[in-house]
């Protein structure tokens, strides 16, 4: 058996480095194994008792987030992701339990893999909407505003994005919504996304001149409406409607019947005065 020395007398087998290599991919695939068998068995369970196989589940992400995870960080992070999907779609068993873990998923996804920049806009739905805490949200979107790059993942301005998205319309932080947009904007440079960079930046630039801007409102409330439709997340399509028709935006159609809002131009006092008057009993 061919061998090296690392020390007189001391020889180690070529093969041992690559076989604990392998022990340790086979313990991690092990370890996927079981958590995939557990978690059939926890669908099976949800619609038999939802509330008992969400106490389960709990109890599997605490597990999981102290678990050591063999440098296979990323592989736990994307099936955390794809269990969280699970989770979160399935409206019969969330109905009678609510989406309390929501937030655990996220924490283990975003500690385990924070340049996941897909995720962040589930993220944000479900724990700032669905949980109503935009505080927690934000917390876990920073691990990705440190982690991730544009030159590293073109798509890395979705988390100041969606962060700021969060800051105007849920926790009225205008400065730093300001800061997230203009970095989300700057993000987008020298990407294949350049070209919506503009609007981030001029929604920064209407919350300069104007922290309770309705432009920038109806803007960030569009784009919530939009991201909403694409998932048919009802929920909070009715929040974002409810919201765009307070600021006066009306609901229309395009060529394809889908539903999107425009904001009617503004009368200023100026323009009011120039209006003609009316002569009585002119209609």
């Amino acid at each position: 058996m061919d061998s090296i020395e690392t020390a007189p007398g001391k020889p180690i087998a070529k093969w041992t480095g690559t076989l604990i290599t392998a022990l340790v991919a086979g313990v991690s695939i092990l370890g996927i194994g079981l958590m995939q068998g557990d978690r059939l068995r926890q669908i099976s369970l949800a619609a038999d008792d939802p509330k008992q196989a969400e106490q389960q589940e709990e109890i599997r992400l605490n597990l999981l987030k102290s678990s050591p995870t063999f440098g296979f960080d990323n592989v736990i992070s994307s099936w955390t992701f794809l269990n969280f999907l699970q989770y979160f779609g399935d409206e019969s068993a969330r109905r009678k339990t609510g989406y309390r873990l929501n937030a655990e998923y996220f924490d283990i996804i975003t500690r385990l893999d924070p340049r996941f920049a897909e995720t962040y806009l589930f993220l944000s739905t479900s724990v700032s909407y669905y949980q109503g805490n935009p505080e927690l949200a934000v917390k876990l979107m920073q691990r990705g505003t440190i982690a991730l790059s544009p030159q590293e993942n073109p798509k890395a301005f979705l988390v100041w994005r969606f962060m700021g998205l969060d800051q105007l319309l849920l926790l009225g932080d205008i400065p730093g919504a300001i800061h997230s947009y203009e970095m989300a904007a700057a993000w987008t440079q020298g990407t294949p996304y350049a070209q919506i960079g503009s609007s981030f930046q001029q929604t920064a630039d209407f919350l300069k001149r104007d922290p309770a801007s309705v432009s920038a409102r109806f803007q960030a409330w569009s784009d919530v409406f939009l991201q909403a439709s694409e998932f048919n997340d009802k929920l909070t399509m009715a929040r974002a409607r409810q919201a765009l028709l307070a600021l006066g935006a009306k609901p229309t159609k395009n060529e394809k019947g889908q539903i999107y809002f425009v904001l009617p131009p503004k009368t200023t006092p100026e323009q009011k005065l120039n209006q003609p008057k009316k002569l009585p009993n002119q209609p």
